[in-house]
């Protein structure tokens, strides 16, 4: 099925005449006419109603960990379910999800379909409790995001919107009742970096965060700190000022690492001494948490107490350990609030010394190399039965020790593995012989699409495959014609 097919009903949107429509859910407000789309791409004027083209799709359903979303101080290590979609109301000439945030790029390959009710009963079923509308931008996605948010709720799930934020008051209004976490990415505190770099504009993007922070919601912050355009200190003190004087001085903060990508693979990885630099500033301007992002071998991703500096969590990549909080969030060192909301423990998977004796399986192993720290694992039971499959890590202290993951019958299933620590060095895959299973090179946190392993990468492990170079000559179909408007 074309992804385009089967258009669903959008929200926020006034009838103008001759049969056009403004659409009011990001600050372009599209006017946009019969047959026409808006800005993003997948909101379209259908016989004089406005339409969403993008609802339920999405693509593959991965289960990560919450600090994939540059969220620090929620549920530390929490495994989540990360939902991503096609389209997006900006187009950053560095985007990580270019393939799939800028409609033209996109194939039917690139798209799975789900219901609200199959994203909750996916997550409920390999014991996720937290739901995140990320990767490409979920702005674009407002009914689908909302209507299934609401429904997890109903479940007794959290939500968690990782987003640039260019969104109108609005539609955050809508948010506001469903969404339990924002992790909101200020990519420059320069008007003209935002016109420029990524084709919106600077203020609706402070206000959105303005207005959630307000709400009382919990609220991290992040600025990709991109090479010899945003990494400098100027970018560091207006990033620290707006924080810590306009939302609040205990809001997290994360300098991330850029890596090139889209438009910009001429570049360059953000130096890590202007990373750490742009940390002390924060620090020294009174943030009381910074992070950086996108790096290992650092205390910059350590948590600790802001009032007696106990470290309280501690992490390796994508990989969190609670330390020095007890269970009702207070630091173990000093007894004040540690500022972490924490969810009950879950109980870990199943895990064995030696695979099961008598059991058929292949096997498929990773090694991490440069960059690349990180693997989707994506598997597909073709069986009518469950099966179940197993993952361990080698080179590390738990080498020899496999986690079981039970899939349903025809059950597709993705999710990462990061490194844990210094000395692992990859991971391995044990399934059944009617499993599917594919490897799928990650840079930094998760982005999409990703290629399967054999593939290979570019620029030493710089940038990640596919290359936005090889599709430049493709054209955007005739359907596919936006109408945004810029004030």
């Amino acid at each position: 099925m074309n992804w385009k097919d089967d258009p669903h009903p959008a929200r926020l949107f006034d009838e103008l005449p001759d049969g056009v429509v403004r659409c009011r859910l990001s600050p372009r407000n599209c006017r946009i006419r019969p047959g026409q789309h808006g800005f993003c791409m997948v909101r379209a004027n259908q016989d004089g109603r406005l339409v969403t083209l993008n609802y339920g799709r999405s693509v593959h359903a991965t289960e990560e960990t919450i600090e994939t979303e540059a969220v620090f101080h929620y549920a530390p290590g929490e495994p989540i379910l990360s939902m991503g979609n096609i389209g997006c109301m900006l187009n950053c000439d560095y985007c990580h999800n270019w393939k799939t945030s800028q409609a033209r790029f996109v194939s039917d390959d690139d798209v799975v379909t789900y219901t609200p009710d199959e994203v909750v009963d996916i997550a409920k079923r390999h014991g996720i409790r937290v739901l995140s509308w990320t990767y490409n931008d979920p702005v674009v996605w407002h009914e689908f995001v909302t209507e299934t948010a609401a429904l997890g709720r109903e479940a007794g799930l959290v939500n968690l919107f990782k987003s640039a934020f260019f969104i109108s008051p609005e539609a955050v209004e809508e948010l506001l009742p469903v969404i339990d976490i924002f992790s909101i990415s200020v990519k420059s505190m320069d008007p003209r970096y935002y016109r420029r770099l990524t084709k919106g504009w600077l203020e609706p993007v402070l206000d959105g965060a303005r207005q959630v922070h307000r709400a009382g919601r919990h609220v991290e912050i992040s600025t990709l700190m991109v090479t010899d355009l945003s990494d400098d200190e100027d970018t560091a003190r207006a990033v620290a000022r707006f924080v810590g004087e306009e939302l609040d001085p205990g809001v997290p903060l994360h300098f991330v690492r850029f890596h090139p990508d889209y438009k910009m693979t001429d570049s360059r990885r953000t130096p890590l001494e202007r990373l750490h630099h742009a940390r002390r500033v924060a620090l020294d301007m009174g943030v009381q948490h910074v992070y950086l992002g996108n790096v290992y071998d650092t205390e910059a991703t350590t948590t600790t107490c802001h009032h007696c500096g106990h470290v309280q969590v501690t992490r390796y990549g994508l990989n969190a350990r609670i330390v020095g909080v007890d269970g009702a969030g207070r630091c173990a060192g000093c007894g004040e609030p540690s500022g972490l909301t924490l969810l009950p423990p879950r109980p870990p998977r199943p895990s064995l010394a030696e695979l099961p004796a008598g059991e058929r399986l292949r096997t498929a192993s990773f090694v991490w190399h440069g960059d690349v720290r990180s693997l989707h694992i994506q598997v597909r039971n073709d069986a009518d039965a469950p099966r179940t499959l197993y993952q361990r890590r080698s080179g590390s202290d738990s080498e020899g020790t496999w986690t079981a993951l039970a899939l349903s019958p025809a059950e597709s299933y993705r999710f990462i593995a990061a490194k844990a620590t210094p000395g692992e060095q990859g991971v391995e895959v044990a399934v059944p012989d009617d499993v599917r299973c594919s490897l799928h090179e990650v840079f930094d946190r998760a982005h999409f699409p990703t290629v399967e392993v054999a593939d290979g990468t570019l620029n030493d492990d710089v940038s990640p495959l596919p290359s936005y170079r090889s599709m430049a000559g493709r054209r955007p179909s005739p359907a596919l014609q936006g109408e945004g408007t810029t004030p």
